[in-house]
């Protein structure tokens, strides 16, 4: 292989010739303006091609002994390290069907011998200029394509962050729920990707859906930092007026988020998947449930989920007016609901994934 160092620039061109006289000619025209790289047959012109720095061009002849110039050419353009290369096929062949061949196998010139020197370093300045431009706009994109992922990512932190202040919030005004709110979190995640496959669920429950619930959950109570504390924090059994009022933080907690979603101009995504949660969450199955009586199908998916979670948590946690439950009565609890506080499907779906709602339950106990 013969290498001529030529300029600062050190533009290189690969010649593919196996003829000794072509090879001299090709080097004597451009070493005074290329870096030239030869190669004398196919394979040793795919080696030399993947080696880097690769050459920016590659001038290629297409009768060759073994692979020919076209075969050498595919196997370039399937190989993404050398798709990129600019191809000019350099042949005594001046066949119309031969060159049709050789541009529609990816070559982007076609050159017939003999050349006008001229005219061919014209055109050969012109490619690379081409391939110059293409590969500064696709640099250019790739790092328009980096600064948007790091500036969605700093966003999603961001979102994240404030997500789990409003939680933390309404956790504190009910500081016995400690990580209420994460394992929650998990729980519903975990209905999710259980039911994704379900005939009933499968149309909603996608990947993005699921992150969806995975984000919104945290906000389920958060309208209780609108419930006094008298009643709030009260060990004893609410009357019915205090339940009255108690309720009301399902409303409370929907409004603030679809007030923030109208201020910023987002009234789906996260926000709209946290009202739902936020305000139904307390339906039942049979109807009887608040604030709506919303029953079966009527419940947004994102509550239904949310009231096993819910449920579940509030059993085996120790509230100001309940001891916690073991994980088997609050198991019980939950099955004994299937079809009247529950949807059906979600409770088989928590039956089969029992030991994930305690695996998460152990790794986010409260202190």
């Amino acid at each position: 292989m013969q290498v001529h160092e030529v300029s600062a620039r050190a533009t290189t061109i690969l010649v593919v010739d196996d003829t000794p006289e072509n090879i001299a000619l090709m080097s004597g025209l451009l070493k005074d303006r290329y870096r030239t790289k030869i190669a004398t047959n196919g394979e040793k012109a795919l080696e030399v091609a993947r080696t880097e720095p690769t050459p920016d061009l590659i001038l290629l002849d297409v009768s060759m002994p073994g692979m020919d110039g076209y075969e050498v050419c595919a196997r370039l353009k399937a190989d993404a390290k050398t798709a990129k290369i600019p191809v000019i096929f350099l042949t005594s062949r001046s066949d119309k069907d031969d060159e049709r061949r050789g541009l529609e196998g990816g070559a982007v010139d076609y050159v017939t011998k003999p050349v006008n020197p001229e005219v061919f370093l014209a055109r050969i300045h012109t490619h690379l200029e081409l391939k110059r431009a293409t590969d500064a706009l696709r640099n250019h994109n790739l790092s328009l394509e980096s600064e948007v992922a790091r500036r969605m990512h700093e966003i999603t932190t961001v979102q994240d962050v404030a997500i789990l202040a409003l939680a933390s919030l309404a956790e504190t005004r009910d500081n016995e729920t400690g990580n209420h709110i994460r394992r929650t979190q998990k729980y519903v995640r975990a209905l999710g990707m259980e039911l994704r496959d379900h005939p009933r669920f499968a149309d909603l429950l996608t990947e993005a859906y699921i992150a969806l619930l995975f984000k919104s959950a945290p906000l389920h109570d958060i309208g209780k930092v609108g419930i006094p504390d008298e009643i709030l924090l009260k060990p004893g059994k609410l009357t019915t007026e205090e339940f009255e009022i108690m309720k009301r933080h399902a409303a409370i907690g929907c409004k603030a988020l679809m007030t923030a979603g109208a201020l910023i101009g987002d009234e789906t995504s996260f926000l709209k998947v946290g009202c739902e949660i936020t305000h139904w969450h307390h339906e039942k199955w049979d109807g009887s449930g608040y604030p709506d009586g919303l029953r079966g199908d009527d419940i947004p998916i994102s509550a239904r989920l949310m009231a096993v979670a819910d449920v579940y948590d509030a059993l085996i946690t120790k509230r100001v007016y309940k001891p916690a439950f073991s994980p088997e009565k609050a198991s019980g609890i939950i099955r004994e609901g299937r079809a009247t506080h529950f949807d059906p499907d979600v409770v088989d779906a928590f039956v089969r994934i029992e030991h994930e709602f305690r695996a998460i339950a152990e790794l986010h106990a409260d202190e």
